[in-house]
C-alpha cells in the first residue's frame, strides 16, 4: 500500500489532485448536510437572502474556483501555496457541481428530481479524478508502450480509435459509460457495441427501418432500467437526501 501511494501520488507530483478530490468531496458532502438541517428547519444554518435576494451556494463555488485555478496556474513551483490553490479550487468545485441542476436549468431545482442531477454529475466527477489519481489517462495512453510513445503514428491512432469508441458509445445514447470510458477504454468499446438505447441518435438513424432491432433494443432498455432504476434512486437518497423531503 505504501509503495503503491508513494509511486502513484507522490512520486508524480499528484498530491495537489488528491487534496483537490479530497477537498471536492468534503465541500460535497458539508453542503449536502447543511442544505439538509435547513431544509428541515434544524440547526442555527439558515439561507442566504439579503435584501430578499436568495444566494445560492455556486456563487461562492464560482469565486473559489476561478481563484483556485488562477492561482494554480500562477504557480511556478510545487509547494504549499499550490496546494493551498488546490484545497480552493476543489471546494469551489464542490459547490458549483453540487449545483449543476441548478446551473442547467437556469431555475431552482436543488430538491426535485431534475436536481438528482447534481449528485450523478459529482458522483461521475469523483470517480474520473479517482481514476486519473489510480494511473489511468484519457483515450487509454497509459496503455501504450514506451516503445510506441515514440512513434507519434501510433499513438495517435491508439488515441483515436478509443476517442472513437466513447464518441459511438455517447451517439448510441450512454453518456456515463462514454465519460468513464474516456479513462478506462474497454467500458467505450462494450458501449459502441451493444444495441443503443430507444430515442438516441443513432437508433433514431440506425434502427428507423429496423423494427426488429429497435424491439430489441427497447426491450433491453426497459429490463436494464428496471434492474438499475432503484438502485441508482436509493444511492441518489442516501447521498442528497431526496427521502428526506419526500421527492
Amino acid at each position: 500500500m505504501g509503495y503503491w501511494w508513494y509511486r502513484n501520488i507522490v512520486e508524480p507530483g499528484k498530491l495537489p489532485l488528491l487534496l483537490a478530490l479530497a477537498s471536492f468531496i468534503l465541500s460535497f458532502a458539508i453542503t449536502r448536510t447543511i442544505t439538509r438541517l435547513i431544509r428541515a428547519g434544524k440547526g442555527p444554518f439558515r439561507n442566504i437572502a439579503p435584501g430578499g435576494l436568495h444566494i445560492h451556494h455556486v456563487v461562492p463555488g464560482v469565486v473559489l474556483t476561478v481563484l483556485g485555478g488562477f492561482a494554480a496556474i500562477a504557480g511556478a513551483q510545487a509547494g504549499f501555496w499550490e496546494y493551498v490553490a488546490a484545497v480552493v479550487f476543489g471546494v469551489g468545485a464542490g459547490l458549483v457541481l453540487d449545483e449543476f441542476a441548478l446551473i442547467l436549468h437556469l431555475h431552482d431545482v436543488y430538491w426535485t428530481e431534475q436536481g438528482r442531477q447534481s449528485v450523478e454529475v459529482v458522483v461521475i466527477t469523483a470517480a474520473l479524478v479517482g481514476l486519473v489519481l489510480g494511473g489511468f489517462v484519457p483515450f487509454g495512453v497509459n496503455e501504450v508502450s514506451a516503445a510506441e510513445r515514440h512513434d507519434r503514428g501510433a499513438v495517435i491512432v491508439n488515441v483515436c480509435v478509443n476517442f472513437l469508441f466513447a464518441l459511438f458509445a455517447l451517439a448510441k445514447g450512454k453518456p456515463r459509460t462514454a465519460v468513464i470510458g474516456v479513462l478506462v477504454p474497454v467500458l467505450a468499446l462494450v458501449g459502441a457495441v451493444r444495441l443503443a438505447r430507444p430515442g438516441s441518435p443513432w437508433a433514431r438513424r440506425f434502427y428507423r427501418r429496423r423494427p426488429r432491432t429497435r424491439r430489441r433494443a427497447l426491450n433491453r432498455a426497459e429490463r436494464h432500467d428496471t434492474r438499475w432504476r432503484g438502485v441508482r434512486r436509493r444511492l441518489q437518497d442516501w447521498i442528497g437526501g431526496f427521502s428526506e423531503t419526500g421527492s
